[in-house]
C-alpha cells in the first residue's frame, strides 16, 4: 500500500507534461504563422504578378 500511496504522490513526470504541453504550443504558433504568411505572401505575388503582365515598355 505505501509503493501505491508513493506512486501517487510522486511528481518527476509533471515537468515532462510541462514541456510538452509548451513545446506543443510552440510548434502550433509557428504552424499557423506559417500559414498566414504564406497566404498574404501568394496574394501578394499574384498582385505583383498581374500588375507586371499589365505594364507596357515603351522603348524610345
Amino acid at each position: 500500500m505505501t509503493k501505491i500511496k508513493r506512486f501517487l504522490m510522486d511528481e518527476d513526470g509533471a515537468v515532462s507534461v510541462d514541456w510538452v504541453v509548451l513545446c506543443a504550443a510552440a510548434v502550433f504558433l509557428a504552424v499557423f504563422g506559417f500559414k498566414s504568411i504564406r497566404d498574404v505572401t501568394s496574394n501578394f505575388l499574384t498582385d505583383i504578378a498581374a500588375a507586371m503582365a499589365s505594364a507596357v515598355v515603351v522603348v524610345f
